[in-house]
């Protein structure tokens, strides 16, 4: 199976019940010191984001999604304010236990991809695991139940030039999952794919939503934004709208 079947119109008007609280940032500013001038990228953020969320983020270049993705991702600390993830305290964190939450917690997926060239999509997947210091069979049967998860169970052993592209994120969002993570951080998943791939993948997130993954997308398009449940729109490093979507 190479993409999953159009969700029914009833299956698009999921909306599934908002469950623990797992991120929660307050008054986050992010500033960058860019020879004399100093770029107030976040400006006093506040967000909640609980389990079985599925939240789109929007805003023009500049806005500070980027910066709020970085952040959220663990991949970038606030210059001011306070970030809890599942009731820890990302702000004063060292970089071993930010790498320990980005590798545990959450599970990425990008636009670019970034699959190792020279292995095959279940080695791709098994490497969270690997760094997990997870046993070899097992990590391996891990990665090869989220594989068959996104629809690629025969195509485990191919490596990514002999798949496309929308095979190739397929393989990036069963890495994603194979730890389990507590959210599902998607950066431009369809940047690099045409429109009807870049549909079986929205799609694919639907499904993994309706199953009970906390999913945040950034974006800069409406038509993907408006799979979530819940668009943020930013402008100027503050939040100008926070609503839910019509479905």
């Amino acid at each position: 199976m190479i993409a999953p079947p159009a969700p029914s119109a009833q299956s698009r008007r999921i909306l599934r019940q908002p469950g623990a609280l797992v991120i929660e940032i307050e008054g986050v500013t992010k500033l960058y010191h860019m020879g004399e001038e100093t770029v107030h990228a976040l400006r006093g953020v506040a967000l909640k984001v609980h389990r079985n969320e599925y939240l789109a983020i929007m805003g023009p270049s500049g806005s500070g999604k980027s910066t709020l993705m970085n952040m959220l991702g663990c991949l970038d600390t606030p210059t001011g304010g306070h970030y809890q993830f599942n009731g820890k305290n990302v702000s004063s964190m060292t970089d071993d236990e930010l790498a320990s939450i980005r590798n545990r917690e959450i599970g990425f997926v990008f636009q670019t991809f970034n699959l190792l060239p020279r292995s095959t999509a279940l080695h791709n997947v098994e490497l969270p695991l690997i760094y997990a210091g997870m046993p070899p069979a097992v990590r391996r049967e891990r990665a090869r139940q989220a594989l068959q998860d996104v629809g690629l169970g025969d195509r485990m052993l191919h490596k990514p030039n002999e798949l496309s592209g929308g095979q190739r994120q397929r393989v990036a969002v069963a890495r994603a999952l194979v730890n389990h993570p507590s959210i599902i951080l998607a950066d431009e998943p369809t940047g690099n794919l045409d429109s009807r791939t870049g549909a079986e993948i929205m799609q694919l997130f639907d499904q993994l939503y309706e199953q009970g993954h906390t999913i945040i997308v950034v974006t800069h398009e409406e038509d993907i934004a408006h799979h979530a449940r819940r668009t943020i729109r930013l402008h100027d490093g503050l939040i100008a709208s926070d609503r839910m979507n019509d479905h």
